[in-house]
């Protein structure tokens, strides 16, 4: 085959083809694999605290528009917790939560 500009162009599209297909085998190999363990905790959401996270915290309500439900879920430390409380009733409907969940494996120390 003469070495033309189309026939390089070519071998290139072929050779860009056979690494997509290559990256995509290697990811569907790689897909039942477990994904490593993160042992450090979760840090609190709340902007400016370091504090691990002890608690999640979920609420779901109706969207302004009305047209579907809105999830929202913060990771937040003891002190923020109990700080925490429903912020959209006003847009609660049948299906309404507010949701306080420990997070497994942490230890949480109350002070009374």
């Amino acid at each position: 085959m003469p070495d033309t500009k189309s026939g390089r162009d070519k071998q290139a599209r072929d050779a860009e083809r056979r690494r997509i297909q290559r990256d995509i085998s290697e990811a569907r190999a790689r897909g039942d694999e477990p994904e490593p363990e993160d042992d450090t905790p979760p840090e609190c959401y709340r902007r400016g605290c370091t504090e691990p996270a002890a608690f999640s915290v979920t609420e779901r309500y109706q969207e302004d528009t009305g047209k579907g439900a809105v999830e929202a879920t913060a990771l937040l430390c003891v002190e923020h917790t109990v700080a925490e409380g429903p912020a959209n009733l006003d847009h609660a409907y049948d299906e309404y939560v507010f949701r306080i969940d420990p997070i497994e494996g942490v230890d949480v120390e109350i002070e009374a």
